[in-house]
């Protein structure tokens, strides 16, 4: 039964968007955190998992999401939105207003189950996304690499596309998950890394 409903989601609310501790939630539910480049289609990776058009609303504005963005999913678990750090400059030695916030959550987050970190297929990481990976390693957290946007590369540049993207981040090449919000590409393996994480039977 908790499959089922975990499956088809039935029910999404947007309950907090917090800037420090203080604020996050308190029910100690399981959390799911997306990290990314302003940008690199996280409102649509969030929309394309929920199945909503608009829920999470997409901008051509980057770094538009400045707040941590907790959205509770069928009353069972968070999927957790950071703003887009390449408009926040965390290469800047997570000085600045994102870097405090993703310090704090990452610090006090014991329910923290997994990161996706996006990053976009269509070009190699950026000093950004290494640095953002070595941060999470360094927190010792599991992170799910989800290369977004693959429906605008043509399918013969994918294995040179995978290539650069598991040598700059320096990890396997079948760790990555190929994601599309136009095609839905990569939508059950992150149904199925969801479900094995959760322990879901």
């Amino acid at each position: 039964m908790t499959m089922v409903i975990f499956v088809k989601i039935l029910d999404v609310k947007l309950t907090i968007s917090a800037v420090r501790s203080s604020q996050f939630p308190t029910d100690n539910k399981n959390e799911f955190l997306l990290v990314g480049r302003s940008n690199v289609g996280k409102s649509s990776f969030i929309n394309t998992l929920i199945n909503r058009k608009n829920f999470a609303r997409t901008s051509a504005k980057p770094g538009k999401t400045q707040t941590l963005n907790f959205y509770l999913i069928n009353e069972f678990f968070y999927l957790v939105d950071a703003p887009g750090y390449g408009f926040a400059r965390v290469s800047k030695k997570l000085k600045n207003k994102f870097g405090l916030i993703m310090e704090d959550y990452l610090e006090s987050r014991s329910n923290l189950k997994m990161v996706f970190m996006l990053i976009d297929f269509r070009h190699k990481p950026t000093e950004d996304d290494v640095l953002m990976y070595n941060y999470l390693k360094h927190y010792n957290i599991p992170v799910t690499i989800i290369c977004t946007k693959v429906d605008k590369v043509n399918k013969n540049t994918h294995p040179k596309n995978i290539n650069i993207i598991s040598k700059t981040l320096e990890i396997e090449p079948d760790r990555l998950i190929l994601f599309s919000s136009i095609t839905k590409m990569g939508k059950q393996e992150i149904y199925n890394k969801l479900i094995e994480t959760l322990e879901i039977k």
